[in-house]
């Protein structure tokens, strides 16, 4: 596929990195010489120095012959222009757009019909959901959503005092306790266990289930004895996406303080919050602020200033000053790997936040979602069955009958508004959608094969 990307700023860095581990052909379009040099040394890809919202520099980049054009400059007006010419001109075929404002990100409407575009993404609104999900699941390393949000996949880690310890896992996979959900994989320490190995359930597993949504929080807490839940919450950031979290949490009653290092923007959040947010004019890496503020009784830290080293150092300080759990916004996917697990809780990945709203669009077919878990190294993509048994591999077939791939496993089947978690004898039916997770990003592409309606199949 020919990818057109204008703008190679972090997002547009981002998106290019995950996109070219896909073997596209890719294209980037920036007015910033360095930053093209950058991901021109890093990566497969093209570089055009530009504006990528004029005809001129569009059509030097190859825009006559793209199948998708991804705009995620730094300003919402230049991904628009950008988009509304990719349609009108060139007749580029889907049209994703980066969008900051929620006046653009809460309207897809008006830009599908104004600006013709297919599909918005909008990083901050993306982290913000992932981290509240984090906070409503606080026993989860990871959450994503499928099905229309019917079904959750959630890595979970054992606690010490947590009751799934000692628990023997079957060859199902379905049987833990009062919870209708499948166990995906069990990684120990940094090693995935064969599921027929992994015996009886050990402190400090990694678990990744595939569970019914509306059943996830309660069941989840089941398995820890502390059941105490979140309520007191600090973050360091009054950006875009400190913001919208802080104002969703707030009308969900939590205890919430906000610090934040510029003053103006201080103002702004104490004018535009509820009253139970308090705003804190300092720095997150201030210790005398925290420790006067209470960070020692705090359930959760979130640093999300746009500096990983200033996340960084603020989180590793906040869980030294006895915050309960730590998590921290950090972009560079050196930084992540480096800090997951250790005093930091959870490192969270803007573009591996944003990254499943591609997939769709870059692998086609019949894929309906997709996301990626533990930093990109493992996919779970929910598909749709297409065809007849005269031309599908899975329609009308049971899953006895069916050999997925190795490190791949079958989670969930969504029926006509019905959760369906297979058995042997479980017939897949036409228009099913199957949700698949694949151990590692190779395995998920044989996945994938086995989904396309072929008229010569038999």
């Amino acid at each position: 596929m020919k990818i057109l990307i204008i703008g190679a700023g972090r997002v547009g860095s981002s998106v290019a990195e995950n996109l070219v581990s896909e073997q596209n052909d890719i294209t980037v379009v920036d007015t910033n010489p360095d930053r093209l040099a950058y991901l021109q040394e890093r990566f497969d890809l093209r570089g055009v120095l530009g504006d990528g919202s004029l005809p001129d520099v569009l059509e030097e980049a190859g825009a006559n012959d793209t199948d998708l054009l991804v705009a995620c400059a730094a300003t919402d007006a230049s991904n628009l222009v950008a988009c509304t010419i990719a349609r009108d001109v060139f007749n580029i075929p889907r049209r994703i757009v980066r969008v900051r404002g929620p006046s653009y990100s809460d309207n897809p409407e008006l830009l599908a019909e104004s600006f013709g575009v297919d599909y918005i993404i909008s990083p901050e609104k993306s982290v913000t959901q992932y981290l509240y999900s984090l906070i409503e699941f606080p026993e989860a390393l990871q959450v994503v959503e499928f099905a229309q949000g019917r079904v959750s996949v959630v890595i979970l880690k054992v606690g010490r005092k947590s009751s799934l310890i000692g628990h023997q896992i079957d060859e199902t996979h379905l049987n833990l306790p009062n919870l209708n959900t499948r166990i995906l994989e069990v990684m120990r320490g940094e090693i995935s266990i064969p599921m027929n190995r992994v015996g009886a359930i050990q402190a400090n597993d990694e678990l990744v289930l595939a569970i019914d949504t509306r059943q996830a929080r309660e069941s989840i807490a089941s398995f820890h004895k502390e059941k105490k839940r979140i309520r007191s919450i600090m973050i360091a950031g009054g950006g875009n996406i400190g913001y919208r979290l802080a104002k969703e949490l707030a009308e969900e009653n939590y205890n919430i303080r906000i610090i934040e290092s510029n003053k103006a923007r201080c103002q702004w959040l104490a004018s535009m919050l509820p009253e139970n947010v308090l705003v804190l004019h300092g720095n997150g890496t201030d210790e005398s602020l925290l420790e006067s503020e209470g960070i020692a009784e705090m359930d959760t830290w979130l640093a999300l200033t746009n500096d990983d080293e200033d996340n960084i150092m603020s989180s590793l300080l906040a869980k030294r000053l006895g915050a309960r759990k730590v998590i921290a916004l950090i972009s560079r996917q050196a930084y992540g790997e480096l800090m997951q697990g250790s005093m930091i809780d959870i490192a969270v990945s803007p573009a591996q936040a944003t990254i499943g709203a591609l997939l769709r669009d870059v692998r086609q077919g019949a894929v309906v979602a997709g996301h990626r878990l533990r930093r990109g190294a493992a996919e779970v993509i929910e598909f749709e069955v297409l065809g007849d048994i005269s031309s599908s591999k899975l329609a009308d077939r049971s899953v006895k009958d069916i050999q997925f791939p190795k490190f791949s496993t079958l989670a969930v089947i969504f029926r006509e508004g019905y959760l369906i978690m297979p058995e042997p004898d479980t017939v897949i039916r036409q228009g099913d959608h199957v949700i698949v997770y694949a151990a590692n990003r190779e395995t998920m592409k044989k996945v994938e094969k086995m989904f396309q309606v072929s008229a010569m199949f038999v």
